[in-house]
């Protein structure tokens, strides 16, 4: 029977189905909140002797069967999944996507779902997808893991809020591993909170925020920032751009304590400036590369990248050297690897040319492999390239780089390290004027979709620009589309730039609630800061434009971060005079005058593995939860930055939060694990460990 047939037949049984299951209801009988589920315990079954309103679901090439089983958890009949054989894809137990079928689903509200199961394989997830009324039917996410039991259990977990546009969902159960699954008795609730009212007297900071520059100077040139697992942050600075300090061997680092408004200066053993820095899995930081030399006079050698490498240690902080990088890397890139590996790629060497090696840090043994040890595709990748993990373990470059056009081609593309392939990516807008955009993996980082933000070029120095790309890495062959313009700002003096004018230098950083703050910039190289900001919204893809700008011009080697608790801070700012501001700026968002923080009383356990679900107590009604890794930021680019959905199985104020079973979502390390109540207001971060 085709798909067609197949819903035809079901909207013609679903009708006298519902009507069998209501007559079955006793006349006054006390109900909960509605099933939204048609068919739930699966009773009701087609011409084929299949539950009405079900489908058999999947891709790839196993070996598998897919029907019934009696007896069910309650009633006659459960559903049976057995893969004999899986060498790729999945089988899932899947709602019909069909209007009489899939349950209707109001955008912003929240629900709760539940099935009970049997598996043998822990390789077996809840899955939903959800209609789009512009684009159709689309997977929207894997809710949780479910753990292998051989007796009946019941697996609840709460929806994220129902994206725009969103009308119905489906959703079942997937297992993509060898066993046999089997399900029955499926529940959907409508879960969602009364929105509290809204009351802020906080002014224009209810909706713009407010930046506070702070009453003192950082003691270094925060040319790199580093948050790290107490909550400090490690500012870099080693020669911070300076000449006379490089020749003197004046190098510069420290850590800021935002509990006390104070700074530890640490000893620095080289020339830090312009190196790479990624979190180890334990939490310390790699430090990679830096300056060897600046350029010579008589032009005989540009900038010289160093090949020693240091790892710094928060609990003592402290440097410590490991051994040289294959090559050196004065502006290399630094991407965590799932399993908590290290690949960098470009920058330049030790005579000033493009490195072309790839460089692979193996965590386990605390080192950087040779380059006989680690594949090559002897490719340049340009200067601080954004290299983003995808789900599957390949890194996309997004396009966003440091210093003069982009690369020859599409200008970003797909590097499989296993394989040793580069793929190309189309559709990157005006890539050689992409000079220190930034680039995130946006929030949630289930649903695998990036956006580019500006850019320039120091070398031809046009007039900054607006623009931004989105791409879906899900698809099969990514490509980038255009997305909304950046909002313009001001110049010095309170002019309005022009309609086309937009900016480099640009900070984005991911916020608790899911939206990306984008901050700071300016419209030439080392010039003419531009005084805007805005909040973007992943979920309507529109930009918030008028938020509170930062009094202090922040242009090139500037960064902005999130703080542990929900605000953003800015520094650094270095312009064309050779001069640097030591100023320090905080942003407190919007949210945080929307009203009380809610509070996480207790957190069972900060040792997370992957596919688990995690307890946390908590003092009242929680909207959503999800863990933030903590930023290490230099020139616009921290490749590592991403928001990790906790989807929720809730029981009053006791909430298990389910971690994906995927090390490419979330590396294994230390995160921020935030839970945001039903105003939106996040709590103050806790410190969770990854994998």
């Amino acid at each position: 029977m085709s798909r067609t047939d197949r819903k035809r037949l079901a909207q013609a049984l679903i009708l006298a189905l519902i009507a069998v299951l209501a007559a079955a209801v006793p006349t006054g009988a006390a109900q909960a909140s509605a099933n939204l589920v048609a068919n739930p315990g699966l009773e009701g079954l087609d011409s084929t002797g299949f539950p009405v309103c079900w489908e058999r679901s999947g891709w790839g090439d196993q070996s598998f069967t897919f029907g019934l089983t009696s007896p069910g958890h309650t009633g006659a009949e459960a559903m049976q999944i057995t893969l004999a054989t899986s060498p790729n894809g999945d089988r899932k137990a899947m709602m019909l996507e069909n209007p009489s079928c899939a349950p209707n689903v109001t955008p912003g509200h929240q629900y709760d779902l539940s099935a009970w199961y049997k598996t043998t394989t822990a390789n077996t997830v809840m899955t939903m997808f959800r209609h789009d009324v512009a684009q159709g039917w689309v997977y929207w996410t894997d809710l949780a893991t479910l753990p292998v039991t051989s007796a009946w259990a019941q697996k609840t977990v709460r929806t994220p809020q129902v994206p725009p546009n969103t009308d119905q969902i489906v959703w079942g159960v997937t297992i993509y591993g060898v066993g046999t699954l089997q399900t029955d008795d499926y529940a959907m609730n409508d879960v969602t909170a009364p929105a509290p009212d809204a009351s802020c007297s906080a002014g224009d900071a209810c909706t713009k925020g407010v930046w506070q520059v702070l009453p003192f100077n950082s003691p270094v040139r925060g040319i790199h920032t580093v948050v790290l697992k107490n909550g400090n942050v490690l500012l870099v600075a080693g020669s911070g751009n300076d000449p006379n300090a490089f020749a003197a061997g004046t190098f510069t680092t420290a850590v800021y304590q935002p509990a006390t408004g104070t700074f530890i200066n640490v000893p620095t053993p080289a020339d830090l400036f312009c190196s790479g820095h990624v979190q180890l899995p334990d939490g310390r930081v790699l430090i990679m590369g830096g300056n060897k030399a600046y350029p010579a006079a008589d032009g005989s050698h540009g900038y010289e990248g160093l090949k020693s490498s240091y790892i710094f240690d928060p609990a003592t902080n402290s440097y410590s050297r490991v051994n040289d990088m294959s090559a050196g890397a004065w502006y290399p890139s630094a991407t965590a690897l799932g399993n908590g590996d290290v690949l960098s790629l470009g920058g330049l060497g030790e005579d000033s040319s493009g490195t072309v090696a790839t460089q692979y840090f193996k965590t386990s043994q605390t080192r950087w492999l040779g380059l006989n040890e680690a594949n090559q595709s002897w490719s340049f990748w340009g200067l601080y390239p954004s290299m983003i993990l995808m789900q599957d373990g390949r890194l996309f470059y997004t396009g966003s780089h440091v210093f003069g056009n982009g690369l020859s081609g599409t200008g970003s593309s797909i590097y499989n390290y296993t394989a040793n392939t580069i793929t190309p990516v189309a559709g990157l807008q005006n890539k050689d004027q992409r000079d220190q955009s930034m680039s995130v993996l946006l929030p949630p980082a289930q649903d695998q979709k990036v956006i580019t933000l500006g850019g320039g070029n120091i070398e031809s120095n046009p007039d900054a620009n607006r623009l931004t790309d989105l791409i879906d890495l899900k698809q099969a062959t990514p490509a980038y589309t255009a997305g909304p313009l950046l909002p313009t700002g001001t110049l010095t003096g309170g002019v309005a730039e022009t309609t086309t004018q937009g900016k480099m230098y640009v900070s984005a950083v991911l916020l608790p609630d899911g939206k990306v703050f984008e901050t700071g910039g300016g419209l030439h190289n080392r010039a003419d800061p531009v005084y805007e900001a805005s909040m973007y919204n992943p979920a309507t893809n529109t930009f918030t434009a008028g938020m509170a700008t930062d009094p202090v011009p922040r242009t090139y080697h500037s960064s902005a971060f999130l703080l542990p608790d929900g605000r953003v801070m800015a520094v650094g700012n270095n312009p064309g005079d050779g001069s640097f501001d030591m100023r320090l700026s905080i942003y407190s968002p919007p949210y945080l005058f929307q009203g009380a923080r809610p509070q996480v009383l207790s957190v069972a356990s900060n040792q997370w593995a992957y596919g688990s679900t995690n307890t946390i107590t908590v003092d009242g009604s929680i909207l959503k939860a999800e863990l933030i890794r903590p930023e290490a930021v230099t020139h616009s680019s921290d490749p590592n930055q991403r928001y990790v959905d906790l989807p929720m199985s809730v029981n009053g104020n006791t909430i298990g939060l389910n971690l994906t079973s995927n090390p490419n979502i979330a590396p294994t390390g230390w995160y921020m694990l935030f839970v945001v109540g039903t105003d939106g207001v996040p709590s103050v971060a806790q410190w969770v460990h990854v994998g």
